[in-house]
Formats: structure tokens, sequence, C-alpha cells
């Protein structure tokens, strides 16, 4: 067996792959949201598949509420996992 079949195997594995997502969640963010926005967001937190975003900006948060079903889906979508269930902003 190659190692590389086995650090595969190692990193699908439900747990360890969740983790994975979760610490990609900075690079995740920024992907979907864009760079200024990713600039004024002061803090991600994920507990029990909430994310918790702060972000500076009054406006912005107000539209990200708006979208919070579709950054949800597409958190999910670029993680491979249902790691988000909701996104609540701060």
């Amino acid at each position: 067996m190659l190692v590389g079949d086995l650090l595969e195997e190692f990193f699908s594995r439900p747990g360890i792959a969740a983790k994975v997502a979760e610490g990609k969640l900075p690079d995740t963010w920024r992907a979907i949201v864009g760079d200024r926005v990713a600039a004024i967001t002061s803090r991600l937190r994920l507990e029990n598949h909430i994310l918790y975003v702060h972000v500076t900006s009054s406006t912005v948060r107000s539209e990200l509420f708006l979208r919070r079903y579709a950054l949800t889906a597409e958190i999910n979508r670029l993680s491979g996992l249902r790691l988000v269930y909701d996104v609540r902003f701060r």
C-alpha cells in the first residue's frame, strides 16, 4: 500500500475530514465572500455546526445576513461535508 493511499484514507474519515475542513474555514470564507469582506471579518468561530461571523461593518453584516442560506450551502459544497448548519452574524 502506498503512503498516499494511506493518507487519503486517513483524511477521508468523517471526524478527521471535518477537522480539516474546519481548519480551512478562513480560506473557504475568503473564497466565497471575496477579499474585501474577508478583510472586515474579524473572527470566525464554529460551534455545534453553527458558524459565528464577526463583521465590523453593519452594512455588510446586513447584506450577508440576507444571504446566509446561500453562504451555508456554498461553505458545505466547498468543504465537501455538511460542516455548517447555520451562519450567524455579530
